[in-house]
């Protein structure tokens, strides 16, 4: 099972932080996001991953290389200048990941979930990893039901962590372009085709330059 690492967001919310840097090189307990995520995702099993970058996506590269010295295999997805999303990004990078389900992990998560739980098959087209709500998204993104199907709707709705298993079959129909997963992943929902679970561990979005500061104090897989 592959795994791919979206790494191609510009970072606008760090303001300087990441004028010359980009976010997942941003240092954490003394080594960058992304590295942080490599070794959890190798010591979980994931030895070929996918690295979407765009801004100061060659600073990245330069930091990570091959993989080798991780232990992993690491191909790169080169998108333009300009985002493409998180939909077109991963759209964009299927050629690299084939047409097996997948991990996506964004790269600005810092959390100690057991990415290893994620290597099983997939039932429907998605598993999302849910956290209770931060205080940046009080309203959260969906309800976990009890046969762990996932809703747009319900009395507790909980926040998607950015770490999920997709099956490429999700994007059918899907262009070439600059568009978001999350109508993709909602209009699964409703058909019933996405399931997930929830995680009380430690999770962070390291969005912003507080949550960069707070980040030091949460732990990695």
């Amino acid at each position: 099972m592959k795994a791919m690492i979206l790494a191609a967001g510009l970072g606008t919310r760090m303001g300087e932080l990441t004028r010359d840097l980009p976010k997942p090189l941003l240092a954490v307990d003394g080594k960058p996001l992304i590295m942080h995520l490599v070794e959890s995702l190798v010591a979980a099993g994931f030895a070929d991953l996918v690295v979407n970058v765009a801004h100061l996506g060659e600073r990245i590269e330069s930091a990570l290389g091959d993989g080798g010295r991780f232990g992993a295999r690491i191909a790169y997805s080169r998108e333009p200048d300009g985002p493409l999303g998180t939909g077109g990004g991963v759209r964009r990078a299927l050629p690299l990941l084939g047409a097996a389900p997948f991990l996506l992990v964004n790269a600005d998560v810092r959390c100690d979930y057991p990415f290893a739980r994620l290597r099983r098959p997939l039932s429907g087209l998605a598993y999302l990893v849910l956290v209770d709500n931060p205080a940046h998204n009080p309203a959260g993104d969906f309800a976990l039901c009890r046969d762990h199907r996932l809703a747009n709707q319900g009395e507790s709705m909980l926040t998607f962590a950015g770490v999920s298993a997709l099956d490429p079959r999700l994007l059918d129909g899907a262009g070439d372009g600059t568009f978001s997963l999350t109508p993709l992943l909602r209009a699964a929902a409703d058909a019933g085709q996405v399931h997930g679970e929830y995680y009380a561990g430690a999770w962070l979005d390291v969005g912003t330059p507080a949550r960069l500061v707070r980040a030091q104090t949460v732990s990695g897989s």
